[in-house]
């Protein structure tokens, strides 16, 4: 995210989102009722002298829309903010919904009654953010799966199962290994190809380090994109989502989010299995807490800001400025879109690991 412009007098900010994951953070900072300016183009008709208006004519504008939805089209790559117009040139009738498409590199300005603290904070933390996505391989002798990490998630790219020869069949079975390696080593190197990401082999067993070893053997360039091989207990996706659980990726993706945010909801979850008293969850007894001064870290799914009407959003701005200012704790807003998102909201969206017992 390039910033260039923040501005809290006047409470507007202008960006330009660079990458996907910009487009992340964006849906998740804009709101019903903000406004949002941006280069579009707009059908305007133009009245000829006797009557019968011309066919009409897209012609690009520059336009103001008040929010009333923002939709976050993955596969097309876009924004599209849905609103009314606002703001426009004097041959656009406002009053009137408009749909800007905001895609990579494209220059947009919003504007909010009061910017949170946490909004600021993000777009600052985007536009920190440089690093390429993680490609993780976990394999193991029944399957392959290929997935690319991202700020809200993983991206599953490729996988396949297979079934080699028994281990008593030596022959056919370094043979059958041999290629299904080949197979797996072509659909790595043409995921490879398009971002020269760092790659993590993972897997259940020795097949792994084989398979490292095997990628050692056959291709130099991409070897020195391998930067972690480690073992998990599932194989496949599940292995995938194993991995970032646990945090043993950290090495190669360093301090992705994503990672980061799975290993502290697994924290909440484990406190809560073994029966601790250091954990809470649910708004009421979070905000006892907060008030307590108790919270060490606050951990919000991001769908409770996105989702939240006026009163709860104010609600949940309150809490997190109380954590804040009563005993320093900190706030982790968690990506819905993967699945530690998920269990999040499984338990009402909030949770806090708390510095002492509360309750």
């Amino acid at each position: 995210m390039r910033i260039l412009e923040i501005n809290r007098k006047k409470e507007y900010a202008k960006v330009i989102p660079e990458t996907a994951d910009d487009f992340w953070h964006l849906y998740n900072i804009i709101r019903k009722d903000d406004l949002v300016y941006a280069r579009t183009t707009r059908e305007v008709k133009v009245d000829e002298k006797y009557g019968r208006p011309k066919r009409g004519e897209r012609i690009p504008v520059f336009l103001g829309v008040s929010v009333e939805r923002v939709d976050w089209d993955k596969l097309l790559g876009r924004l599209r903010v849905h609103g009314i117009i606002r703001d426009a040139p004097e041959d656009v009738p406002s009053g009137v919904h408009h749909t800007l498409n905001i895609t990579l590199n494209t220059p947009m300005t919003i504007v909010k009654e009061d910017w949170a603290e946490h909004e600021i904070e993000r777009l600052q933390r985007a536009s920190k953010t440089s690093e390429k996505p993680i490609i993780i391989i976990s394999i193991d002798d029944e399957g392959y799966a290929i997935a690319t990490t991202a700020q809200y998630g993983i991206e599953e790219r490729v996988e396949q199962r297979i079934r080699l020869p028994g281990k008593l069949e030596t022959e056919k079975r370094d043979a059958a290994t041999s290629v299904y390696f080949r197979g797996a080593l072509n659909s790595l190197r043409e995921i490879w190809t398009q971002t020269r990401s760092p790659i993590a082999v993972i897997g259940v067993g020795f097949t792994k380090n084989d398979f490292a070893k095997f990628i050692e053997n056959e291709t130099a360039d991409l070897a020195k994109s391998v930067v972690d091989v480690k073992s998990v207990n599932s194989g496949g996706v599940a292995g995938i989502y194993e991995a970032l659980r646990a945090g043993i990726l950290l090495k190669a993706v360093k301090q992705l989010r994503v990672s980061e945010e799975a290993g502290v909801v697994e924290e909440v979850l484990k406190r809560l299995g073994k029966g601790e008293s250091n954990v809470t969850y649910g708004f009421e007894e979070v905000e006892k807490a907060a008030k307590l001064g108790a919270v060490e870290k606050l951990v919000l799914a991001d769908a409770v800001l996105r989702r939240a009407d006026e009163q709860k959003r104010l609600l949940v701005e309150e809490i997190m400025r109380t954590v804040e200012q009563k005993g320093g704790g900190t706030t982790m807003i968690v990506s819905t879109e993967h699945e530690a998102g998920l269990k999040l909201l499984a338990l009402g969206g909030i949770a806090a690991l708390l510095r002492y017992p509360v309750f």
